[in-house]
């Protein structure tokens, strides 16, 4: 596994409901990169028609940004093509298609075939877990002016909103990351605090930062907990407050930047 630093680290902490009372500061991050280091054949099959199809849809956005539209057409139905024959991409569509038409028995009878294939396909690029008062949700996205498919390289960016829904003042003192690329290849990390520093959330306010992760792979998923520890009394011991899983994927609709938070 290698690490590199990068500046991307940002916190914004206010009362809630009062964004007029941000504060940004930038900091230096250092990520942990999964890189897998081996796999088995089938593995590698799956790998290689994943990055095939990566590098096909950036190819296909690229000609429709150049409006080079008859070879983005042309892109088009050739990544039409490759979703048809790749299981996990045609039951991903054929969820959404049924959805939208309403077809509710299909879309759960595609979904149930999903998770007996390619369980981790059914993550969202967001989570939310709340553990002791502490809400903590999460939300990623696919950094394609950073990645370099051709190269094995995928950038995704995440952002986490850590709310203290609770009445007592908690401290973030330490991290944990799984983090596990397409291959099935998962790696530890540890750091102390976040972006720097060990932050205090007050009651009714909400703590946020972002960082980022590169992947050998176009896809993969993040889980792990931040250890707290309540600062109104001497004696609180500290507590872990999970962050539930939530995928990596180049796959996944939406650009570069990150939505409001609900």
């Amino acid at each position: 596994m290698s690490s590199f630093s990068l500046n991307v680290g940002m916190k914004l902490s206010w009362p809630i409901g009062d964004v007029s009372r941000q504060q940004i500061q930038m900091g230096n991050v250092k990520i942990m990169a999964c890189v897998s280091d081996g796999s088995t054949p089938s593995q590698s099959s799956f790998l290689s028609r994943s990055q095939t199809y990566a590098l096909l849809k950036q190819q296909m956005d690229v000609a429709a940004k150049s409006e080079d539209y008859k070879e983005a057409a042309r892109l088009r139905d050739s990544l039409k093509i490759f979703e048809d024959q790749e299981p996990v991409l045609r039951l991903q569509r054929l969820v959404k298609e049924a959805i939208a038409q309403e077809r509710f028995e299909d879309a759960a009878r595609y979904r149930d075939e999903l998770k007996d294939i390619a369980p981790h396909s059914l993550l969202k690029c967001s989570s939310e877990a709340t553990t002791l008062g502490i809400r903590v949700q999460v939300r990623s996205v696919y950094i394609e002016g950073r990645s370099q498919p051709s190269k094995g390289l995928y950038f995704f960016a995440y952002r986490i909103r850590i709310t203290n829904n609770s009445d007592r003042p908690a401290q973030l003192l330490r991290r944990h990351w799984i983090i596990t690329d397409a291959n099935g290849k998962t790696e530890n990390v540890w750091g102390i605090g976040v972006i720097g520093e060990q932050p205090v959330v007050l009651p009714n306010t909400a703590f946020e930062y972002s960082s980022a992760c590169p992947l050998g792979t176009p896809s993969g998923r993040m889980e792990g907990d931040f250890e707290m520890k309540h600062i109104d009394r001497v004696d609180s011991r500290t507590f872990n407050v999970s962050i539930a899983p939530f995928s990596l994927s180049k796959l996944e609709d939406g650009s570069d930047t990150f939505s409001d938070w609900s």
